[in-house]
């Protein structure tokens, strides 16, 4: 008999026993333990509270998996029931009052967490251990209260933060989370969407002490608050500018960079020089580059195509919603087919499908499905049929997303 099979007899004999949730109850202290995994999987699903309760009471494992769960969705009742079977006195109050009396001897573990508006959900922090956490996603947080969990947090490996209100970055709190910033050694991927970092990046990267002194006029920081190991950098709209990637292209971080998103910053238009020095420093690492709606023209783009076609690491590439000509397009096409590990490109719609050329204005379908066509026959032509180029224009995208998002 192989393994499939016994996994699925297995499943089958957790749901028989929920068939009949007395008898699965008044079995647990019997069934093997190969049973309770299935077991518990198949009452978590079908939503079984009774008998969840009653089996993590004699869970015969150090640790309870219980995967992803939602405070929005029906699993916080699950949750709670299992809280509520976790208990070592006997109940008489709520499963809250459970847990107060039994702090210390519960270890909620959370490696993955995602907050949408830090208010409602600091009941629930108080009973995780954050120094489990190595994901951390936070959403409409002021960034005192992001600020009061990071210093909580330990081995955090991935941070993202985004729709930051404005009138929250004062000062005070800003060096405060630049401090907090510090302590996270093992920091590798740092996502900060709506986040107003003008003229601000010098204070979150490495560049030397020189540097410092010349970009922020005399004055002196932390030569390092990210880790220099760190690999992945998203950083759309954060209403960068020029001196902020030229920041970036000089930090020690851009070393080591794999993955980089600088969409939705207004700062390159004619200045092209900060772009080109940053692809030139992340040339032998950068797999994934993401520089939507930045105001790239022909003339930039052209400028910064040499080293652009020296990332030979680089396996995707986004640069939609930018005014590019055909004319630059097909010279860029014809850069990027001799980098081999490249097979998918979002381009921008080239600026004769739209009326004046301005991608404000209403779409040609028909010049675009042209684009299209010509594109794919110089990819057939150059043998690299396994790249993919595709495309979508303003007006689809817009849709898509709530106006406010959108210049």
């Amino acid at each position: 008999m192989d393994q499939k099979t016994t996994v699925t007899l297995l499943e089958l004999a957790a749901k028989s026993l929920l068939n009949n949730e007395p008898a699965a109850i008044h079995a647990l202290d019997e069934i093997p333990r190969d049973l309770f995994v299935p077991l518990f999987n198949a009452a978590f699903l079908g939503g079984h509270k009774t008998i969840l309760k009653a089996m993590v009471r004699v869970w015969p494992f150090r640790c309870l998996h219980i995967g992803s769960l939602n405070t929005r969705e029906s699993h916080y009742d699950i949750l709670e029931a299992m809280i509520d079977g976790l208990q070592m006195l006997p109940a008489k109050n709520s499963s809250s009052c459970k847990i107060q009396q039994n702090f210390g001897s519960l270890h909620v573990c959370c490696r993955n967490l995602q907050i949408d508006r830090m208010s409602g959900h600091r009941s629930i922090l108080q009973f995780v251990d954050l120094g489990c956490i190595d994901h951390l996603e936070m959403d409409q947080a002021n960034l005192s209260e992001v600020v009061t969990l990071l210093a909580r947090v330990i081995h955090l490996y991935s941070l993202t933060l985004y729709n930051m209100p404005y009138k929250y970055f004062e000062r005070r709190n800003f060096r405060s989370f630049l401090l907090c910033l510090g302590r996270l050694d093992n920091l590798q991927e740092l996502s900060l969407s709506f986040f107003c970092l003008t003229n601000q990046l010098y204070r979150l990267l490495s560049i030397g002490t020189a540097g410092i002194l010349n970009l922020a006029g005399g004055e002196r920081g932390t030569l390092r608050v990210v880790p220099r190991q760190l690999d992945t950098l998203y950083l759309p709209y954060c209403s960068l500018s020029d001196r902020d990637v030229t920041v970036l292209s000089e930090s020690s971080q851009a070393t080591h960079l794999r993955v980089l998103s600088l969409s939705n910053n207004h700062f390159f238009s004619e200045v092209y020089e900060p772009l080109q020095t940053l692809l030139e420093k992340v040339s032998s690492t950068l797999q994934h580059l993401e520089i939507d709606n930045c105001m790239i023209t022909d003339s930039t783009l052209s400028a910064i195509l040499p080293a652009l076609s020296h990332c030979t690491h680089l396996n995707f590439l986004s640069f939609a919603f930018n005014p590019i000509t055909m004319l630059v397009l097909k010279s860029l096409l014809q850069h990027l087919t001799s980098l081999m590990k490249l097979k998918y490109v979002i381009y921008p719609v080239p600026l004769h499908c739209y009326e004046e050329g301005n991608f404000h204005d209403s779409l040609d379908r028909q010049k675009l499905a042209e684009v299209q066509a010509q594109l794919e026959a110089m990819l057939h032509g150059a043998q690299r049929d396994d790249m993919k180029w595709v495309t979508c224009d303003f007006h689809s995208t817009r849709r898509r997303f709530n106006t406010d998002v959108w210049p």
